[in-house]
């Protein structure tokens, strides 16, 4: 399994980014059975958990992202999307994608995608 994160950039506040988190090797109905989420990492700071899918579908979110953010699976493009609006500078970090395939004990982590958002 490899994952490839994409969709990062430079963007002000209040805008809207969507980053893209590609499964290789392996098939969809396991992508759509699977645990997955979203990290981040800001200069000096610990990796944080940004949001969450579950293997059954239910989503989970920092509060700082409550109601801007919204995790989702594309099973036709085997990927995990996370859509970001509302965009404020405090999101800038690093951002990566997760994915622990259901039947393995260890996870998978995406290359890290870099989210600037200038005030």
């Amino acid at each position: 399994v490899q994952l490839q994160a994409s969709g990062g950039g430079l963007v002000q506040a209040g805008g809207s980014l969507r980053l893209s988190c590609k499964v290789f090797g392996t098939i969809t109905s396991v992508i759509n059975s699977s645990p997955a989420a979203w990290y981040r990492q800001a200069p000096g700071r610990e990796r944080e958990l940004v949001a969450r899918i579950s293997g059954e579908g239910s989503k989970n979110y920092t509060d700082s992202v409550k109601g801007r953010f919204t995790i989702s699976r594309d099973l036709a493009k085997k990927t995990v999307n996370l859509q970001m609006n509302n965009l404020k500078p405090e999101d800038t970090a690093v951002y990566y994608c997760n994915y622990r395939p259901y039947y393995a004990t260890s996870a998978y982590w995406g290359q890290g995608t870099q989210v600037t958002v200038s005030s």
